[in-house]
């Protein structure tokens, strides 16, 4: 009698424990993680736009990963100006490119665990250390990858927009940069750079950076490593093509990555870039006013930052100039992505 009490009460204490584990509470660390889920601007919310769980939050550090395939990183390149060559931006077109995915069954074993990318909210002119920690995760494991600029002494800052225009303010955007003499890189996919070419080829002959933010705008993390190099490489043809334009920099879409797409981006010559500096703004239904913009972006500024912003936002266009502003006052620089250290 009492082993059967014992066993029943062994039973229920089983029972019990892993519910009690199921319920541990997520202690708020200040991150800002609502871009993760941010829908792609301009595209319907189909199965290459959902966004994946936010299985992990910071860049994985306990397992080894093996020996990156990392590639000398590929130049911007522009063709020559010919007015009558018919591109957008008349630059003769650049030659087709033909990527091909590196170890296609990833027989290194690397990761595909999702990483959904969490930059941690930077106070008092310090960046947050999930930033600092993935940059240190990227360089140790030799993964062509930015979220924040580390080895610079000097304060400075990396203005970088993810694109969508349905709303007209990219124009604006492009206006102010233009006035305050300010680079930029815009992460476009190919739907973005179709629908408005006129804002593509302003873009890049005043000087700013057309980032390659996919095809489809696919989680990477769940796609193959062959079908990684084809997404880069459908966008990379069309802007060599129509535009004689190319640029050696990519972001991963919704921020979401695995160590296998970090390798396979790296080995093909382009470097991801991700960001220090965010906060909510891609959702305009849930716009918070200038001023909301204003304090929100300038108190989380610090040296090395990589910014991030929509370019569908009404409050990020009319507070962009005063940013811009104040960030000079405190002595900061706002440089391109190209003067990146290596």
């Amino acid at each position: 009698m009492k082993r059967r009490r014992f066993l029943s009460l062994a039973l229920a204490l089983m029972l019990i424990i892993p519910l009690c584990a199921c319920k541990t509470k997520v202690v708020d660390d200040g991150t800002d993680a609502t871009h993760g889920n941010a829908p792609v601007t301009g595209q319907k919310r189909d199965e290459t736009t959902t966004a994946p769980p936010q299985t992990t939050k910071a860049a994985p550090q306990t397992t080894k990963t093996p020996e990156s395939t990392t590639a000398a990183q590929r130049k911007t390149e522009k063709g020559k100006l010919d007015p009558n060559t018919g591109t957008y931006t008349g630059l003769s077109p650049l030659p087709k490119i033909k990527l091909t995915a590196t170890d296609p069954q990833n027989t290194r074993g690397l990761s595909t665990a999702t990483v959904g990318y969490s930059y941690g909210v930077s106070k008092n002119g310090v960046p947050h250390q999930n930033s600092t920690n993935a940059q240190k995760y990227f360089d140790e494991k030799g993964f062509n990858a930015v979220s924040i600029d580390t080895k610079t002494k000097e304060k400075v800052l990396y203005l970088t927009f993810d694109c969508g225009w349905e709303n007209g303010y990219t124009t604006t955007v492009l206006d102010i940069l233009k006035q305050k003499n300010v680079p930029a890189a815009f992460f476009c996919t190919l739907s973005n750079i179709k629908a408005e070419p006129g804002l593509i080829a302003r873009m890049i002959n005043e000087g700013h950076i057309v980032g390659n933010h996919s095809t489809t705008h696919p989680d990477f993390s769940k796609i193959s490593r062959e079908k990684m190099a084809t997404e880069i490489e459908t966008c990379d043809n069309y802007l060599r093509e129509k535009f004689g334009y190319s640029s050696p920099y990519f972001r991963f879409p919704m921020g979401s990555y695995s160590a296998s797409a970090l390798d396979l981006v790296s080995s093909l010559g382009y470097k991801s870039v991700f960001w220090s500096v965010a906060y909510a703004d891609w959702d305009v239904n849930d716009t918070k006013g200038k001023q909301y913009a204003f304090d929100t972006v300038t108190s989380r500024l610090h040296p090395g930052a990589v910014i991030l912003l929509h370019s569908v936002s009404p409050d990020n266009a009319a507070a962009l100039g005063d940013i811009i502003d104040w960030a000079r006052k405190q002595g900061y620089e706002f440089r391109s992505l190209e003067q990146l250290p290596n």
